[in-house]
């Protein structure tokens, strides 16, 4: 389980190295992405609060990159943290998620992407649920949602 010292050490120290790599030019991306996630992802935007539409979804399956499909998050794991973006308290694997210390708009805080096409999801807290402490604040246009199979029995 991730802690935030584990969050630091990645963001000063480096990153775990990702299973796979996917790089595209902006272009590419451009056509594959509508334009809302386009500039979150490719150009580190946000969504407004309350506004995407995973914010209240609690559907069983994977929350993977829009981007590159990589599974990022658990629905098991996902909690309501009432900040209006989809929170989470670890990523599906250590490597799934990239970090960078984000000095933006005068506050010190840390980035998320994904380790394999580097696309911005968002921030990671300190101020989560224990027993990891984490709060991976996440845009939704940043992810899509893989539901679950429900098998008829």
């Amino acid at each position: 389980m991730l802690t935030w010292k584990d969050v630091i050490n990645f963001s000063v120290k480096g990153n775990p190295v990702p299973d796979r790599r996917v790089e595209k030019k902006d272009a590419e991306w451009r056509v594959q992405l509508t334009p809302e996630q386009f500039r979150i992802t490719r150009q580190k935007g946000t969504e407004r609060p309350h506004s995407g539409a995973l914010c209240s979804t609690h559907e069983a399956g994977k929350y993977n990159c829009v981007c590159c499909g990589t599974p990022l998050f658990d629905s098991t794991i996902k909690f309501s943290s009432g900040t209006g973006w989809p929170s989470f308290t670890q990523p599906i694997k250590e490597n799934a998620i990239k970090y960078e210390k984000d000095t933006a708009f005068g506050m010190v805080r840390v980035e998320v992407m994904c380790n394999t096409c580097d696309a911005h999801l968002g921030h990671v807290f300190p101020d989560g649920p224990e027993p990891s402490g984490l709060r991976y604040c996440i845009n939704s246009e940043s992810m899509q949602l893989e539901k679950e199979a429900i098998n008829d029995k």
